[in-house]
């Protein structure tokens, strides 16, 4: 997954951690959209959400990575968009189940509630976790309401 393209995004709330995980997505060889916000002055958080949601369904970026005080409502504002499957990480276990059984393809965090390290290493764990598929591949389709038997 090297190489591809990470949209990041938070309000300013959020704003520290996304400028901490930019850094280590650009360290690790991504290629970076920030979609903002750019400081920690009060923004909407739907809005950052929203263009998330448009980076993803456009192509402009593979996978994405959102901010906000709890990582809820930023997550929620992305999940309007059918093609994102945005979730709210808390550690690597759910980040990894998110990919393996849901093929998450947003990761939401919250400053306020988790550590720097363990979002780094939730992080990580997101980017590098492929989908399983097989059993999980109908319900996922079902998300997007596609239907699979």
């Amino acid at each position: 997954m090297a190489g591809a393209t990470i949209a990041v995004a938070s309000d300013h709330a959020g704003f520290d951690l996304k400028e901490i995980l930019k850094s280590d997505l650009q360290a690790a060889g991504y290629a970076v959209l920030d979609l903002g916000t750019n400081s920690t002055a009060s923004v909407d958080y739907p809005d950052y959400g929203m263009a998330m949601g448009d980076a993803i369904a456009s192509g402009k970026a593979e996978r994405g990575v959102l901010v906000c005080g709890s990582g809820i409502g930023i997550s929620i504002a992305a999940n309007r968009n059918p093609r994102v499957r945005a979730v709210l990480a808390h550690d690597a276990t759910s980040a990894r189940l998110s990919r393996e059984h849901n093929d998450a393809n947003v990761v939401a965090f919250g400053q306020r509630l988790i550590g720097v390290e363990v979002a780094r290493e939730a992080l990580k764990v997101f980017l590098n976790t492929p989908f399983e598929g097989g059993r999980h591949a109908g319900r996922v389709a079902k998300l997007s309401g596609v239907s699979k038997s």
